[in-house]
């Protein structure tokens, strides 16, 4: 006995029978459910046992699960068992010690460069805390405002970090020119006066820099807020 069409359900015969989707069709039957455009083996695509072209096969879409007071108990508990489970593995992990960081070229960069950031600190610390003890007492403050500089545009000097003695720079360095007239305050600093022409110029930091004042010869530390590149 034929078997019937999954389609039409009139009997199938051998020389036209296709055998898809648990099902037997004719060949002319096998078509979209859509747009009823034939389809074969390999251009199908089967949902619920319905045969679809591509340009119609359902999307599947994800459902929305009610937040029911069973789901919450569910979802307590879940929460409960992740907590007991990872307070034991810490347990397990507690006496087991710390893992050794390999001293590798990158590590000892980095930690050389924590140690001086650490160092520069403490020398502006221990400057500012300085500065603040050499502050004169109220009664001579009058006194050194009637003392500075009648350049308005004068800049304040820039607060000494201790460094070690500079190395003189080759020659061909860059030229700054002294705003400002400045006296030396250490023996390893540069008097300047407005309008010096300073060669072989290195910036030390971001205060200060290092260079030969043409006039003088003398080579040394220079505020860097005096002077401005020519």
């Amino acid at each position: 006995m034929n078997p019937p069409c999954g389609r039409c359900n009139k009997p199938v015969y051998p020389t036209e029978k296709i055998n898809c989707l648990d099902k037997y069709w004719h060949k002319g039957c096998f078509s979209c459910e859509v747009c009823k455009m034939a389809l074969s083996m390999t251009t199908y695509k089967g949902f619920e046992k319905k045969p679809y072209c591509s340009m119609h096969y359902p999307k599947t879409s994800f459902t929305i699960v009610t937040d029911t007071p069973e789901n919450l108990r569910l979802k307590q508990q879940s929460m409960l068992n992740s907590q007991a489970l990872y307070k034991e593995e810490f347990e397990k992990n507690k006496g087991k010690g710390f893992s050794v960081v390999a001293d590798t070229p990158e590590m000892q960069r980095v930690k050389k460069t924590q140690d001086q950031i650490s160092n520069i600190k403490y020398h502006e610390e221990f400057e500012k805390s300085r500065i603040r003890s050499d502050a004169p007492p109220p009664e001579n403050r009058q006194y050194e405002d009637e003392v500075q500089p009648s350049n308005p545009g004068q800049l304040s000097q820039p607060v000494r970090q201790m460094h070690p003695a500079p190395v003189a720079p080759s020659s061909g360095g860059k030229r700054y020119q002294a705003l400002y007239s400045y006296m030396a305050a250490e023996a390893d600093e540069v008097s300047l006066a407005e309008g010096d022409l300073i060669l072989d110029v290195e910036t030390i930091d971001e205060g200060w820099m290092f260079g030969c004042n043409q006039r003088t010869g003398q080579r040394g530390l220079l505020p860097a807020n005096y002077v401005r590149p020519v």
